[in-house]
């Protein structure tokens, strides 16, 4: 180990595991950029999926200062076994929560070197948007992976947003699905996620067309991360901060986000819609418009968007709302090559069928 980590090792004075639920809350409270999936909220479902273990680790050093790392392993793996994960692949961004929102070089080496001292399987990090650079240069031995995601600068407040960030075509839509007569309705009870996964039904057949996919291998390949079991367990956990919005148009559901808030931001989750009634009733568009409104007027920094590839149909509409491209870093360490193992049969399953993502 260089001179510098040796240094950053002795300034950690303590490492808590699992860490506990008033310590993460304050050092998230302190955290200006921390997001909707590294909360308490976000944990607890998580946990409840059944399949993992709270493996959160609670770092104190010099000076008092904090780091809580979200973490957990898959239960029947312990020891030289064990995967750790932040979150799970199917769970959206966890990484560290630093107190003042900041880590320094030396307290991210210091992080990543106990991570890599309890010997795992596997260990996997995916840092939250915009997240330091520190924990990227920190990383050796690790894998290090860029995904983009898409957020909206709320600033300023909606009228802000309205006049300089929504581009035209987004506020000639919005302008037309109010003449359409949509009837609007948000609930905060988890009364409408039946209603959500319909719609989701609906999208899955239509993401498979565009795919040239059997529409039973898209139903399994998103099932695992979006399904009524896992909408209900993070509406229960994140209760009044968990919000499905609907449209209706002559009765019948024709779009429907959900956004869940923390801390700065308000996150669009998930979205489904009925294509044709969408399109014709410009419905999606004046469902963000009405979350965006709300998560300025409630004093929000941020609307999340969330995961888009540059120059796809998904990345156009988010930048229609104004909104930056921006990048999540995946840290992955491995003892044994168990992610070029996973994806091989995926891949061949792909070229078999011909697969093409653009969506």
């Amino acid at each position: 180990m260089c001179e510098a980590a040796l240094s950053a090792v002795a300034e950690l004075r303590s490492v808590t595991s699992p860490v506990p639920a008033d310590v993460w809350e304050a050092v998230l409270k302190s955290d200006p950029d921390a997001v909707a999936s590294q909360t308490l909220a976000w944990r607890d479902a998580v946990l409840a999926d059944g399949r993992y273990a709270d493996a959160s680790r609670l770092y104190e050093f010099a000076g008092g200062r904090q780091i809580v790392l979200p973490l957990v392993r898959r239960r029947m793996l312990p020891g030289p076994a064990a995967v750790l994960a932040s979150w799970p692949r199917t769970w959206s961004a966890g990484g560290p929560i630093c107190q003042d929102g900041q880590a320094s070089d030396a307290e991210a080496t210091a992080v990543l070197a106990d991570l890599a001292a309890l010997r795992p399987l596997a260990c996997e990090l995916r840092l939250r948007q915009g997240a330091a650079a520190c924990w990227q240069a920190a990383a050796a031995g690790y894998a290090v992976t860029a995904d983009p995601t898409w957020d909206l600068d709320l600033a300023g407040g909606f009228g802000e947003v309205w006049q300089r960030r929504f581009r035209g075509s987004f506020r000639q839509a919005v302008r037309k699905a109010e003449r359409t007569g949509l009837e609007i309705e948000v609930d905060r009870s988890g009364r409408l996620l039946g209603e959500f996964w319909e719609l989701y039904r609906m999208s899955m057949q239509r993401w498979a067309g565009m795919q040239h996919a059997p529409v039973w291998l898209t139903r399994r390949r998103l099932a695992a991360d979006t399904n009524p079991g896992r909408l209900e367990l993070v509406a229960r956990h994140f209760g009044q901060d968990c919000a499905t919005w609907l449209a209706r148009s002559e009765g019948k559901p024709v779009a429907g986000i959900i956004v869940l808030r923390s801390g700065g931001y308000a996150k669009y989750w998930r979205g489904a819609m009925d294509k044709e009634g969408a399109n014709r009733t410009r419905a999606n568009e004046m469902l963000h418009k009405l979350a965006v409104e709300e998560a300025c007027r409630d004093g929000y920094r941020y609307y999340d968007l969330g995961f888009a590839r540059p120059g796809s149909p998904l990345a156009a509409f988010k930048e229609k709302f104004g909104a930056q491209l921006r990048f999540t870093h995946t840290l992955r360490a491995e003892r044994l090559p168990l992610q070029a193992a996973g994806q091989l049969p995926k891949e061949l399953v792909k070229r078999v069928i011909r697969f093409s993502d653009n969506t």
